[in-house]
């Protein structure tokens, strides 16, 4: 196992791998060959969301999404999931085969205590409901939804989430999250990825780990939630090493260069402003992935841009 990945030894198991939950006419032609790593060595389960027979697979899937975003009313209707999600674009993550799940994983991940919204099976007379984890081969234990855009080479994550976000600290498999998103990143040879998040959210500090984070929206009224940031990185690994090491990203600081300013998650106002810079065309403005990770979530972030700006 590569040195950086000692805490995350669960990737040693035979019975944990990943998955790639797509169909045929998305599958990725030459997976891995853009970015050099040695991370993933296991070849992934592959499944087919129109296959009916992976539909209690799927549904682990939506069981999973919905506990991590209802809580904030951002909760993915099934049909956004197959219209918006896997028909263009597909998930990845690690899956298990049950024999590997400890107690805690099966209490979080059993079908009969949480059961997926709206699943058709509810109310089927020809779909057969999976009530067991011992019935699937494989477990979902992660998602990471990436969708590929016109613009070519960039692709956005739409969601990700894992089992750690369910389980007592500690019991969840270390670095889980963030290698659901490298591993798909890696696999899909996503050279530019864009997403989004909310200010204030644990989520950045994964976010700015795949590559100097550029803002690109500060301010987002169209979306359901206004105060969402909305974020571009061109995919780089080296960077992706710093989340496992904590070393300092020195490359960022020989590149980018303190404004004086700063954003503050608990202003909207705040936000608004740095959205009209943007808009005015005064960047382009980065965050420090290890600035987020020192501060606390709700506390003020330089804004940083190009030195040579200056």
């Amino acid at each position: 196992m590569n040195p950086l990945l000692s805490k995350a030894s669960w990737m040693e198991n035979d019975d944990i791998r990943p998955y790639v939950f797509v169909r045929p006419e998305n599958q990725i032609a030459h997976p891995g060959s853009a970015h050099r790593l040695n991370w993933f060595n296991k070849s992934p389960v592959m499944k087919d969301p129109l296959d009916i027979p992976e539909l209690a697979f799927a549904d682990r899937i939506y069981s999973l999404e919905a506990r991590a975003f209802g809580p904030s009313n951002m909760a993915m209707p099934r049909w956004v999931f197959y219209d918006c999600a896997v028909m263009p674009g597909f998930v990845a993550g690690f899956a298990a085969r049950p024999s590997a799940l400890t107690p805690a994983m099966r209490e979080v991940l059993d079908p009969k205590k949480f059961p997926a919204i709206n699943s058709p099976v509810q109310s089927s007379k020809v779909l057969k409901e999976v009530t067991s984890l011992d019935d699937m081969d494989w477990v979902p234990l992660s998602l990471f939804i990436i969708i590929p855009t016109m613009h070519k080479g960039e692709w956005v994550a739409h969601n990700l989430t894992s089992i750690n976000s369910l389980l007592p600290e500690g019991q969840g498999l270390y670095g889980l999250g963030f290698l659901s998103k490298a591993f798909g990143l890696w696999y899909a040879n996503v050279e530019q990825c864009s997403g989004m998040t909310q200010w204030g959210s644990p989520a950045l500090r994964l976010h700015s780990n795949f590559g100097h984070m550029e803002i690109i929206g500060a301010y987002a009224p169209v979306h359901s939630h206004a105060t969402t940031v909305t974020y571009r990185v061109q995919v780089n690994t080296q960077v992706w090493e710093k989340f496992f090491t904590k070393e300092e990203d020195y490359a960022f600081l020989e590149n980018y260069g303190p404004t004086g300013r700063f954003i503050d998650p608990k202003d909207e106002q705040s936000m608004l402003d740095f959205q009209k810079r943007i808009e005015r065309e005064e960047g382009p403005f980065y965050l420090s992935a290890r600035e987020i990770a020192q501060k606390k979530l709700d506390e003020k972030l330089m804004i940083y841009s190009l030195k040579q700006q200056y």
